[in-house]
């Protein structure tokens, strides 16, 4: 069993390969289904567009958020194929983060021109492993 670093390698280096193989310029939902497909392909347990309910006061409420990817229970990953990243989509992670009690996130922006530049790991509360 990975641990979040051990998960989050996999995942950036899965990334790393597609963007080299494709390049920027795919819809988001092609970036998507292959991601999920190497992931899993390496043994990692995959959720995919899992809805993640908001708890208001003692109202559960199912419409709080759909997370791209959650890889083994323990990284959640928001998947973009944007020309630039906004800061609102690093919120949006966190706040993902928050409601699932998730320590760390991976955005990944296949739309830019190296992929390294479109990857961001967002952490909730203590700093990560690494």
């Amino acid at each position: 069993m990975l641990n979040e670093n051990g998960v989050a390698r996999t995942t950036v280096d899965v990334a790393y390969h597609i963007h080299r193989q494709l390049g920027p310029g795919l819809l988001e939902s092609v970036y998507h289904a292959i991601m999920r497909y190497e992931l899993e392909k390496r043994g990692l347990r995959v959720l995919s567009r899992q809805p993640v309910p908001v708890v208001w006061d003692t109202v559960r409420l199912e419409i709080g958020f759909e997370a791209d990817l959650i890889v083994e229970d323990i990284v959640i990953v928001e998947l973009k194929a944007v020309e630039q990243v906004a800061r609102v989509h690093k919120k949006q992670l966190l706040t993902y983060l928050k409601l699932t009690n998730c320590r760390l996130g991976l955005l990944i922006n296949f739309g830019a021109e190296l992929i390294g530049d479109g990857i961001t790991r967002v952490v909730n509360g203590l700093p990560s492993d690494t």
